[in-house]
């Protein structure tokens, strides 16, 4: 993959998780390391908790994938 298609689909899945409420943290911190996988992680801002990836350990596209799947989540997710 080159650097436009990574961009391309960290993009669509930070605007997958826009359209359900959620934010989309990317790590910047060294990859590799026991609590970070170098990828992305999914927060509830309205209730300041991690939904998924808590490791950095989730790929843009099971970002996606998650965001399009409602039974994956354990509870309603606060509508903005």
């Amino acid at each position: 993959m080159s650097i436009i298609d990574y961009s391309v689909s960290d993009s669509r899945a930070r605007r997958a998780a826009r359209r359900v409420g959620l934010v989309v943290k990317k790590s910047r911190w060294r990859k590799g390391t026991n609590d970070n996988h170098g990828e992305f992680m999914l927060t509830d801002p309205m209730r300041n908790i991690i939904v998924a990836g808590p490791r950095f350990n989730m790929t843009a596209e099971e970002v996606v994938e998650f965001c399009e799947n409602e039974t994956n989540r354990p509870f309603p997710i606060a509508s903005v």
